[in-house]
């Protein structure tokens, strides 16, 4: 298995519980799933971690782990072009952005027009705006995650051969249903 900088958070811990060390493990170089990680990047950071909405979401007590598999996720899609992508990889990551968005749903929507950053002048109309599209936007991210996810376990299922796809075997994607539409 291919060990990684954050192969020791507990989120990852979790995920290599009964993990099949036998299967390989499918690099990932499909243009439409390169496209789709690009479409997720740029909505992230244009709408989600915006420079009005950035503040508040660094308040989150997420573990650094979590920030920096979204950080893969959502800024690594032209090196993954070039390089591809583990598939066990891209479902930690997949993990860690709805378990952002959980988060995000109990601690920061309820109460985000406070959290935002301050402004005046023209800034205070664009985040008022960013503000009152915020719901919208994370159901746009979810989508797209969800979407990505889909795709994914297809890629997965016709890989996996006679053997149990990755996806079955990781404990955290077995609700990430759950984390993303928030039950």
């Amino acid at each position: 298995m291919n060990k990684r900088h954050y192969s020791h958070s507990p989120l990852v811990k979790s995920a290599l519980r009964g993990y099949d060390k036998k299967m390989e493990v499918k690099q990932i170089r499909e243009p439409q799933i390169i496209r789709l990680m690009e479409r997720i990047g740029e909505h992230y950071r244009t709408n989600i971690a915006n420079r009005f909405i950035r503040p508040a979401l660094l308040q989150l007590p997420m573990d650094k782990s979590v920030w920096d598999l979204i950080e893969l996720l959502t800024e690594k899609a032209e090196q993954y072009q070039y390089q591809g992508v583990l598939l066990d990889d891209l479902y930690r990551e997949l993990a860690a952005a709805a378990q952002f968005v959980a988060q995000v749903r109990r601690d920061l929507l309820p109460n985000l027009r406070s959290r935002a950053a301050s402004f005046n002048g023209p800034d205070k109309v664009l985040r008022d705006m960013a503000v009152n599209a915020f719901g919208a936007n994370l159901q746009v991210f979810v989508d797209l995650l969800n979407e990505l996810y889909l795709n994914l376990v297809e890629i997965d299922k016709a890989s996996s051969k006679g053997r149990i796809p990755l996806y079955s075997q990781m404990a955290e994607l077995q609700n990430l249903g759950d984390l993303l539409i928030g039950v």
